[in-house]
């Protein structure tokens, strides 16, 4: 396979600050059969989660998604528009030949490489070059060994050919990820910071409702920035409920974030659920405890007073139909007792 270049346009060295963990990524995308919105070709850049660049076989222009992103140079923008114009060459090119391997004739194949680097407040840095073919995983760095590793049979000639002594990609891959991706990282940072480490403290709502003799438990949130965000239930205080349905993060209008986790669980007499919160915009980690409306009435509780009324109306039923059966004996005993009585005395 031939040669995939992520984008490098100036090599930078700047000192800063950093107040939390950043990243920066790209995601190069070649198909064999564009369509329906599909471009041949496309990469995105992206900060953090949010996009900063973008280029495709349509446009064939490298074009700016952040406001911040105008304050690069104008060369930036030509000179990336010329690296997107030959990996688009590079990528129909890897289609085709990856095609060959799996004999596809025809059809929609895609392959996908993510390219990037993550510095993290400590200043440790993590890169990642990851390719995959029609979804499934192809190819991967291994940044411990810096060689290739292939995840499918038809991978083992591009890391034999990756990892040999002539070209070693794997090492120059090294180059990128721990010097020019992190110096590019701190250079978009430095430019977006307003945007980029804005805080916004997250709004929450916990429900619930009775579904299938359990009790489905939902933990909203909502209005969030920046997008990373722990939520979980606890019983009890305790990280113990193993049963989730989680949505993805997804964006708002306004660029904040919003998610809803949810658990099903079945209550005892005694149990206490909450929602567990952590955000960077938060002093300390919140948890919100559910509890039921004044109203509400569990299933459990519901059989209790049922069972207990069932069985004083059988109690009740008894007892009337004993008292109604000794009234009508002392009634006829009485009928007769003044002669029977009488008789006796």
């Amino acid at each position: 396979m031939r040669k995939m270049f992520p984008l490098i346009v100036l090599l930078l060295h700047l000192s800063a600050v950093y107040s939390d963990s950043h990243s920066l990524r790209y995601y190069y995308t070649g198909v064999s059969a564009p369509g329906s919105g599909i471009p041949e070709y496309s990469y995105v850049g992206y900060v953090d989660d949010q996009e900063i660049v973008n280029y495709n076989s349509v446009s064939r222009r490298l074009l700016p998604r952040a406001e911040w992103m105008k304050k690069v140079e104008p060369e930036y923008w030509e000179d990336g528009t010329q690296i997107g114009k030959e990996n688009e060459a590079v990528s129909r090119h890897n289609v085709k030949t990856l095609m060959e391997r799996f004999n596809h004739t025809g059809g929609f194949h895609s392959i996908q490489l993510m390219s990037g680097c993550e510095l993290d407040d400590d200043s440790s840095i993590r890169g990642w070059n990851q390719y995959r073919y029609d979804g499934g995983e192809f190819i991967a760095l291994d940044t411990q060994t810096w060689t290739y590793t292939a995840t499918m049979s038809q991978a083992l000639i591009t890391t034999q050919r990756w990892n040999s002594p002539k070209v070693q990609w794997g090492e120059r891959k090294r180059n990128y990820l721990e010097n020019e991706c992190i110096d590019w990282l701190k250079k978009y940072v430095e430019n977006g910071r307003e945007e980029l480490e804005r805080r916004v403290q997250p709004t929450v709502k916990v429900s619930g409702q009775h579904k299938d003799g359990t009790l489905m438990l939902h933990c909203q949130v909502y209005g969030f920035h920046p997008r990373h965000v722990d939520v979980k239930w606890m019983k009890n205080g305790v990280d113990d409920v193993p049963t989730y349905e989680t949505t993805h993060v997804l964006p708002n209008p306004d660029g904040t974030y919003q998610i809803r986790v949810s658990a099903n669980v079945m209550p005892s007499e005694g149990d206490s659920y909450s929602c567990y919160l952590d955000h960077s915009s938060l002093g300390a980690p919140l948890n919100i405890v559910w509890e039921p409306p004044s109203s509400w009435v569990t299933p459990v509780v519901v059989a209790v007073v049922v069972v207990a009324l069932l069985v004083a109306a059988v109690v009740g039923f008894l007892l009337y139909r004993r008292n109604k059966a000794g009234y009508k004996t002392a009634s006829t005993s009485d009928a007769s007792s003044d002669s029977n009585n009488t008789a006796r005395a």
